[in-house]
C-alpha cells in the first residue's frame, strides 16, 4: 500500500500521544525516591500526582478552544514540546514545591494533546476513523509497558532525576519530527472571541443533547473502570489471586499489551458494523474477562481472562468516534474537549472507590461492583441498537 500524508499524521499523532503518556506515568515508579530526596510523605506526593491527572481532565476544553482558535497542529506542537519543558522542571527541582508546580504544569501540557489530536484524525479519516483513533490510542498501552521499566532501570543506576528525564528525550524528536513533517491547519472558528464559547447556555445545551448525554455516560463508567483497574489491578493479582509482585506485574504489562493490539481491531468493528456494537462488545468481553480473573483460579480465569478484559479496556475506539458522529464539523474541538473534561473529572472517583471497596468488602465484590456498572450500561446499549432509541 502506498504511504499516505494521512499515514504520516497518524503515526505522528501516535507518537504525540506515547510522549504525553510517558510524562505522565514517568513518576509513579520513583515515588519513594523523590519522598527520600524532599523529606515528605507518599501523600504528598500523591497529592500533587492527583493534581496532575485533574489538570490533564480540566485540560481538555480548553484545547478544543484553541485549536479551533489556532489549528490542531499548533496545539499538539504545543501540547508535545510543552509535557518536554514541564518534565524539565520536574526533573531540575530544588524543592518540594517547584517540583508541585512541574508535576500540575506537565498535566496541562500532556491534556492539550488527546482531545485535539482526536479532532484533527477526524477531519484525516472521514470514512475510518475509528480505525485510526485504536491505532492512536496504542500510543498509551506502548507508554504503559516501556516506560515503568526503563524508568524503573534508570533510576537504580542514576537517581530518580535522570529517569524521569526520559520524557525530554522523547520529547524532542517528537516535537521536531512533528513539526517537520505535519502541514499547518485550517483554524474552525478563528475569528470568534475565546469568551463567547464559554457562554453557559451553549454548553448546557450541547452537554444536555440526548445523544451526547448518553454516550458520555457510556464514556464515564467506562473511564470510571479503566481508572480503578489502572491503579489496583497489580494490586488484585497480589492479592487476591496470590501471585507474586513479579508475575502481576508481568500480567499487568500483558494487560497493557493486549489492549493497545485490540484496540485496533475495535475501532474497524466500529466502522464496519456501527459504533454500538463495537462498545456491546467491549462492555460484554469486560465482564466476562473480571468474571474470570476473580472467580476462576489458575491460568484457566487469568489468560482468557486478561485477554477479554483488555479487549474490553479498548473501548475507546468505539466510543470516541461515537462523539464526532454527533458533532458538527466546527463544534468537535471544543466540543469533543468539554465532554471529555466532564467525563474524565467524573471518573476520576474510579481509583477512590475501587480501592475503598476492597478494603471493606475485599476484592470480589470491588470488582464485582465494577461488572455490575458494566453491565448496567451493557444494557442500555443493547437496547439503543435492539430497539432504535435514537440515542
Amino acid at each position: 500500500m502506498r504511504w499516505r500524508y494521512r499515514e504520516t499524521v497518524l503515526t505522528l499523532v501516535t507518537l504525540a500521544f506515547f510522549v504525553t503518556m510517558v510524562g505522565r506515568l514517568a513518576i509513579s515508579p520513583v515515588v519513594p525516591e523523590i519522598t527520600a530526596e524532599f523529606g515528605v510523605s507518599n501523600a504528598f506526593v500523591g497529592a500533587a500526582l492527583t493534581g496532575m491527572w485533574l489538570t490533564y481532565a480540566f485540560a481538555q476544553f480548553p484545547s478544543g478552544l484553541l485549536a479551533d482558535r489556532y489549528g490542531e497542529r499548533s496545539i499538539i506542537f504545543v501540547s508535545i514540546g510543552g509535557t518536554g519543558l514541564t518534565s524539565i522542571l520536574v526533573v531540575t527541582a530544588p524543592s518540594f514545591g517547584v517540583f508541585v508546580l512541574g508535576t500540575v504544569s506537565l498535566g496541562v501540557m500532556a491534556g492539550l494533546h488527546y482531545s485535539v489530536a482526536t479532532t484533527l484524525l477526524s477531519r484525516t479519516y472521514e470514512e475510518t476513523l475509528g480505525t485510526a483513533i485504536g491505532v492512536h490510542n496504542s500510543g498509551a498501552p506502548i507508554a504503559g509497558i516501556v516506560t515503568p521499566v526503563v524508568v524503573s532501570w534508570v533510576a537504580v543506576r542514576y537517581g530518580w532525576r535522570p529517569a524521569v528525564a526520559i520524557t525530554v528525550a522523547v520529547a524532542i524528536p517528537a516535537t521536531v519530527l512533528f513539526a517537520r513533517f505535519v502541514r499547518p491547519t485550517e483554524p474552525q472558528r478563528p475569528d470568534e472571541a475565546m469568551r463567547e464559547r464559554l457562554e453557559l447556555g451553549p454548553i448546557v445545551e450541547l452537554l444536555s443533547r440526548p445523544e451526547i448525554a448518553f454516550t458520555a455516560g457510556i464514556a464515564l463508567v467506562a473511564d470510571f473502570t479503566w481508572q480503578g483497574l489502572a491503579s489496583f489491578l497489580p494490586t488484585f493479582f497480589a492479592a487476591h489471586r496470590g501471585h507474586s509482585a513479579t508475575l502481576a506485574g508481568v500480567v499487568f504489562a500483558a494487560y497493557f499489551v493486549v489492549q493497545g493490539i485490540l484496540q485496533i481491531w475495535v475501532g474497524s468493528l466500529a466502522d464496519r458494523y456501527g459504533r454500538d456494537r463495537a462498545i456491546a462488545l467491549c462492555f460484554g468481553t469486560a465482564i466476562l474477562g473480571l468474571a474470570l480473573l476473580v472467580g476462576v483460579p489458575g491460568l484457566v480465569g487469568l489468560v482468557p481472562g486478561i485477554v477479554l478484559l483488555g479487549l474490553g479496556m479498548g473501548w475507546g475506539a468505539a466510543v470516541f468516534p461515537r462523539f464526532m458522529d454527533h458533532l458538527g464539523a466546527e463544534e468537535r474541538g471544543a466540543g469533543f474537549g468539554l465532554v471529555r473534561t466532564v467525563y474524565m473529572v467524573l471518573a476520576s472517583g474510579g481509583s477512590v472507590v475501587v480501592g475503598l471497596l476492597a478494603d471493606v468488602f475485599g476484592w470480589a465484590v470491588s470488582f464485582g461492583a465494577l461488572i455490575c456498572l458494566l453491565g448496567v450500561v451493557l444494557a442500555a446499549v443493547v437496547a439503543n441498537v435492539v430497539f432504535d432509541l435514537g440515542y
